[in-house]
């Protein structure tokens, strides 16, 4: 099965979100909140720094226990800055 690229608009609601997830961290070690998301340090710095784009579902909804914050709060970083969903790519 062939992946669809991602769209700029997924790209950038990608960097959005790991942009709120780093500042949601704040000075915490980033291996203490990757074990406590159940996830290696290296794919929370991939999520962080917007090179995963698209992170699975569990793993967000990890980040936000681990974090201490809503998921609501994770996905209205994913939306768009008009307020819309980032339609999936088809």
């Amino acid at each position: 099965m062939v992946r669809t690229p991602l769209t700029p608009e997924q790209i950038a609601a990608g960097r959005r979100l790991g942009a709120h997830l780093r500042a949601a961290r704040g000075d915490r070690p980033l291996d203490e909140i990757a074990r406590a998301a159940s996830m290696s340090a290296e794919t929370l710095r991939k999520i962080e720094s917007g090179r995963l784009f698209t992170p699975a579902f569990g793993s967000v909804v990890a980040l936000s226990v681990a974090l201490g914050i809503d998921v609501q709060d994770l996905a209205d970083a994913w939306l768009s800055v008009a307020g819309s969903a980032i339609a999936p790519a088809s």
